[in-house]
């Protein structure tokens, strides 16, 4: 029988591939097969419209509903300006960490979940196993989108999902939902020497911007609150801004990216209605002298918040299989959890192995420790995908 390669091995090949967001993962994919269908696996892959790069879907065990999905993303974030001291495409051992771009968001749980899947291809499962391995995660959960609008065009689903983004292997029942938008003021340029004859688009974005400021402090002073995040109510943030060509000519159009992160008492859309009337009342007094006055609003992206009840099947099989019985956590990044449970009505919560403080930085790293405690939640759930149901 042919050896099966540790998670360790599988993830130094994960690392190798440079599957930065919006980038090809094919090679990535490809490797992955490589060791599920020798294996047994039924794998078919959800494709990009250009072609360029894929989500990963494999099924181990019976065919049928039911089972459970370990749900991943294959995309990194980019590390150009960050001051590394390792390669950040080669897995570098030291000191009981294993450092590389993407360790802990969230190769170390892909590399689990894949060597999971190998073993479980040893074993007479009674349901199923099944990976969904995504791209464009990091850039608003974007390539995970087609294939669960496919999945949901089916009659047989999955009934549980775990979400391996990294929690320290604690049980995450939620996190907040998300709307990255863009708003485009409008004015009227003119020469810097008779600004007053214009309308300068970028001093109608910065008055809109203090309005997304004290929207943010009525969410603060008097809006919903869930005290299992560390900011517990919804926030609102500006992150980019741009608009003019010259110092001397009053620019007529500003753009301003900015983003709702909204716990799930708060309606994210009525939160952006709120900013669309701040902007209209903004843009209104302006019109008489230019007509063009405008803020015009659009969502680029987003997703749903996830808010699992703690008795949900998905907790209750996570504190069988990681032997957790305390208090769970809800984490502040965005994962495609909230994707699974609303497309799929699939119970669904997040655990897997590593930090994300972790991530996203130089010298990214996870913990042997971590992927040893993975890679022992995940045998327990081959126990109880075999054990006959309860």
């Amino acid at each position: 029988m042919t050896a099966i390669p540790s998670t360790v091995d599988i993830l130094r090949r994960l690392v190798a591939y440079e599957t930065l967001s919006r980038r090809p993962n094919l090679d990535l994919l490809d490797y992955v097969e490589g060791l599920l269908v020798p294996a047994g696996a039924r794998v078919e892959r959800f494709a990009h419209a250009d072609g360029s790069r894929a989500n990963l879907w494999a099924t181990i065990g019976p065919e049928g509903p039911g089972g459970v999905v370990l749900s991943g993303h294959t995309d990194v974030v980019p590390v150009a300006g960050q001051d590394w001291s390792v390669d950040p495409f080669a897995l570098t051992e030291r000191d009981g960490r294993y450092y590389g771009r993407g360790t802990a968001d969230m190769k170390g749980f892909v590399a689990a979940a894949v060597h999971a899947a190998i073993r479980a291809a040893r074993r007479e499962l009674r349901r199923p196993l099944h990976l969904a391995l995504s791209y464009d995660e990091e850039i608003g959960c974007m390539g995970v989108r087609g294939m669960i609008e496919a999945l949901a065009a089916r009659p047989d689903r999955p009934a549980l999902c775990i979400v391996g983004e990294p929690t320290g292997m604690r049980i995450a029942t939620g996190h907040k939902g998300k709307l990255a938008c863009r708003a485009c003021c409008h004015g009227r340029e003119g020469h810097s020497a008779l600004a007053p004859n214009a309308l300068n688009a970028l001093h109608l974005g910065a008055a809109f911007i203090a309005s997304l400021q004290a929207r943010q402090e009525e969410l603060v002073r008097a809006g919903a609150r869930d005290p299992a995040y560390d900011i517990p109510c919804s926030t609102i943030h500006a992150g980019l801004m741009q608009g003019g060509t010259a110092l001397n000519i009053v620019p007529n159009r500003c753009e301003i990216d900015f983003e709702i992160r909204n716990i799930v008492a708060d309606d994210p859309a009525a939160i952006l209605a709120a900013i669309a009337g701040d902007a209209e009342a903004i843009a209104a007094p302006h019109r008489a002298r230019f007509p063009e006055a405008r803020i015009e609003i659009e969502t680029v992206s987003g997703y749903p918040g996830l808010d699992a009840p703690e008795d949900a099947p998905a907790v209750r099989l996570l504190r069988r299989i990681t032997g957790q019985d305390g208090p769970v956590i809800k984490v502040a990044f965005g994962t495609e959890g909230g994707l699974f449970h609303q497309g799929l009505g699939m119970s669904t919560a997040i655990c897997g192995p590593g930090f994300m403080e972790q991530g996203h930085k130089p010298d990214e790293f996870i913990a042997a420790e971590q992927l040893s405690a993975c890679d022992r939640m995940l045998s327990r759930l081959l126990d109880a995908l075999e054990a006959p149901a309860a």
